[in-house]
């Protein structure tokens, strides 16, 4: 576990169980407002008023800003991408379940919220550096292991063949940001509809397909 990690099961325990709805709504400013107002620009008062509670309360579920920072992109994470849409259904087809975690991970990374903190990661001022860290832990990282978990399940029911399941991991995510991200971060860019993106989802799904789906004959290995 990281020490990001531990901090957070410290500020929740032990003790008296907090009030989690409080928790709920100090969690939902914090993904208000620190893509709207950068997180040098949003102070704990701030989240605590646009939560509705004390600025004590903030402390008492949170012990201090990277902790809140690190578990409101956590959870924005795993509320777009949860952990069940990892679970492997051997009798169904690959196709589908890639088709429906490569939707999920779209929407994600192109929505507003996501653009605006991408971009305050990356401006490289203030404590954009340190942070950087911080949202890797607590967003892409945990959805890089989710889906290598995924891809090893069907290396082993034999619905694909592949030797590195990082690196295959990896390019899928990039294959699905594409060019349009990329577009999105410079401004130069509107949301796709509905359509463009169903038919950028399966293209995509198809060239992975075509990479990694098993050829008759050749045994599947992967890094252990």
């Amino acid at each position: 576990m990281c020490a990001m990690s531990l901090a957070i099961a410290k500020s929740c325990g032990p003790g008296r169980p907090k009030d989690l709805e409080k928790r709920a709504a100090i969690l939902d400013a914090a993904k208000r407002l620190f893509p709207r107002s950068g997180f040098e620009g949003t102070s704990m008062d701030a989240i605590a008023n646009e939560a509705g509670v004390s600025k004590l309360t903030v402390y008492s579920h949170f012990t201090d800003k990277e902790t809140l920072f690190f578990a409101a992109i956590r959870e924005r994470c795993e509320q777009q991408m949860p952990a069940t849409l990892f679970d492997v259904d051997v009798k169904g087809p690959v196709r589908g379940q890639l088709e429906a975690i490569a939707r999920a991970f779209f929407a994600l990374v192109t929505a507003p919220e996501s653009i605006a903190l991408h971009r305050l990661l990356t401006s490289g001022t203030g404590s954009a550096t340190k942070l950087t860290q911080l949202f890797w832990d607590a967003g892409p990282q945990l959805v890089q292991v989710g889906f290598q978990q995924f891809l090893r399940k069907e290396v082993e029911a034999g619905q694909l063949e592949i030797v590195d399941l990082a690196r295959a991991a990896s390019q899928f995510f990039a294959l699905l940001k594409g060019e349009l991200h990329a577009r999105l971060l410079c401004g130069c860019s509107t949301p796709m509809s509905e359509r463009d993106v169903d038919a950028h989802v399966r293209a995509t799904v198809e060239f992975f397909l075509r990479a990694y789906s098993p050829c008759p004959g050749r045994a599947a290995t992967f890094d252990l």
